[in-house]
């Protein structure tokens, strides 16, 4: 009788074993995704060069996708060259010459573990707006 309980429980354990990363698989959410969500209820406009350096206080980065700055009524997106290096868990090193982030700029890819290690870096495109909608008006900042 042990033994077919040990044979159950094996058998129990390797099915969860195979099933659980492609239910996690399922679940993962891509990092478009996760743009797209953000940008709910948010209206593009023209594409700037460049963006004041307090707009840049708040950045977050959209795993292989894009790094979006700013808060509030208007964000800014990014769509760097190579973002497909960009890891939502890396840290950003940006070495600002001016008083504003402009396109062509790069930023320096970091690990967030031990040793803060360099693991790249993207260069920026042209910064898209996106402002907050209030039915079919912009909202301004």
């Amino acid at each position: 009788m042990t033994r077919i309980a040990a044979l159950v429980a094996t058998a129990v354990a390797a099915t969860a074993m195979i099933t659980a990363p492609v239910a996690q698989a399922r679940s993962k959410v891509t990092g478009e995704e996760k743009l797209a969500k953000m940008l709910e209820g948010r209206e593009a406009g023209k594409p700037v060069s460049c963006i004041p350096h307090w707009e840049t206080r708040d950045s977050k980065v959209i795993d292989k996708t894009a790094i979006v700055y700013g808060r509030g009524n208007t964000i800014y997106v990014n769509r760097p060259m190579n973002a497909d290096r960009l890891d939502d868990d890396d840290v950003l090193v940006t070495t600002m010459h001016t008083s504003q982030l402009c396109k062509l700029d790069t930023v320096q890819l970091r690990d967030r573990g031990p040793g803060f290690f360099y693991r790249g870096f993207v260069g920026l495109e042209e910064f898209v707006p996106y402002r907050k909608i209030d039915g079919k008006v912009a909202v301004a900042d």
